[in-house]
C-alpha cells in the first residue's frame, strides 16, 4: 500500500546517456505514484526525449511502445547515413515518435520544458524552450558518430550532453519545492542479479504495439537491401563520451547540487540497448525509491 503524503512540486532534471535514459521513465513513475507533481523538466539527449514526451502527456503510450520494440525493429528504424558526421540520420526514429505522440509546441505543454543542445561551432550550449517539440528533441539527441549533426536555426548542433549532461541551470528560476536530478553517468556497478522492483514490472499488453511496429518496419524493409556496419569504432567512441560526460556531470553537480540526486550506473546498459526497456525502467523506479527514502529520513 502506497503511503500518501502532502503533494510537493518538483523541477526534474533528466540527464543524457542513451538507452540508460529509459530509467527516467521509472523515476517519473515513482514520483507519480508517491504524489509528487512535476512542474518543470530540463533534459539533455535521452532526457529531453523522455522529458518532452512526458510533458506532452504521452508517456504511457511511449512506455508501451519502447517495451514492445525489438532489436530488429530498432535496426530498421536506424536510417543509414553516408554522411561522415554520423551513422544514423535519425529521421525515421523522430517521425515514428511524432506519429505516436502527435505534433506539439513547447509553449502549449502543461509542464515547463527545456531541451539542451550543443552548438558545435561556437562550443556553447543552447536552451530550447519554444517551438516544435520534436525539433527540440532531435536537436538534443545528436550523439556524436551515431546521429548526424542537426541544423537548428542555422546552427550545427549535436548532443546536449556533450557540454551539459545533467542540465540543472534551467531550473534555477523555478518556484518548486524540490529539484530532483537523474545522472546517468554514475559509478560503474556489477550487480549479481537484475533489478526486481515488482511494481514496475507491471504487465503491459504490448501486442497491439508490436503489430503496429512490425507493420511499420515491414513497410520500410520492402525491396531494400540490409546494411551491415562495424560498430566497434562507435562502441569505443561512446565509452569515451560516457567517461567525459561523467566527469563533466560530477563537476556541475558539485557546483550546483540538486535537493535529490538519483544516480544510475553508467554501465547499466549500452548506449543503443533500447531492447532492455523493462530492466531499465525497473532500475529507475528502484533508484528513485532509494534516493527519495534517504531524502525523507
Amino acid at each position: 500500500m502506497i503511503k500518501k503524503h502532502k503533494q510537493k512540486t518538483v523541477s526534474l532534471v533528466l540527464g543524457s546517456g542513451g538507452a540508460k535514459g529509459l530509467t527516467h521513465i521509472g523515476v517519473i513513475r515513482w514520483l507519480e505514484e508517491h504524489n509528487y507533481k512535476i512542474e518543470s523538466i530540463s533534459g539533455s539527449s535521452i532526457g529531453a526525449l523522455v522529458g518532452g514526451i512526458y510533458a506532452a502527456g504521452q508517456l504511457d503510450v511511449y512506455e508501451k511502445w519502447v517495451r514492445a520494440i525489438s532489436k530488429f525493429d530498432l535496426m530498421v528504424l536506424m536510417d543509414i547515413s553516408w554522411d561522415k558526421g554520423g551513422f544514423i540520420k535519425g529521421d525515421k526514429i523522430i517521425n515514428s515518435l511524432e506519429k505516436l505522440v502527435g505534433q506539439q509546441n513547447i509553449e502549449d505543454l502543461p509542464i515547463n520544458f527545456t531541451a539542451i543542445t550543443t552548438d558545435i561551432d561556437k562550443e556553447k550550449e543552447i536552451w530550447i524552450n519554444k517551438g516544435d517539440l520534436f525539433t527540440a528533441i532531435r536537436a538534443s539527441i545528436s550523439i556524436p558518430m551515431i546521429f548526424t549533426p542537426y541544423t537548428y536555426k542555422g546552427k550545427r548542433v549535436i548532443d546536449g550532453g556533450i557540454l551539459n549532461p545533467v542540465p540543472i541551470a534551467p531550473t534555477f528560476v523555478d518556484d518548486t519545492d524540490l529539484t530532483i536530478a537523474v545522472n546517468l553517468g554514475g559509478a560503474t556497478e556489477y550487480p549479481k542479479g537484475k533489478p526486481g522492483n515488482v511494481k514496475m514490472m507491471r504487465e503491459i499488453s504490448a501486442s497491439p504495439f508490436k503489430k503496429k511496429i512490425h507493420r511499420f518496419v515491414a513497410s520500410l524493409t520492402k525491396n531494400k537491401p540490409r546494411e551491415r556496419h562495424n560498430w566497434d569504432a562507435y562502441d569505443v567512441a561512446n565509452h569515451a563520451i560516457d567517461a567525459m560526460q561523467s566527469q563533466i556531470a560530477r563537476h556541475r553537480l558539485a557546483a550546483s547540487p540538486p535537493n535529490v540526486l538519483i544516480e544510475i550506473p553508467r554501465n547499466a546498459c549500452g548506449t543503443m540497448e533500447f531492447s532492455k526497456a523493462n530492466e531499465m525502467i525497473a532500475l529507475g523506479y528502484e533508484r528513485a525509491e532509494q534516493a527519495m527514502s534517504l531524502h525523507s529520513t
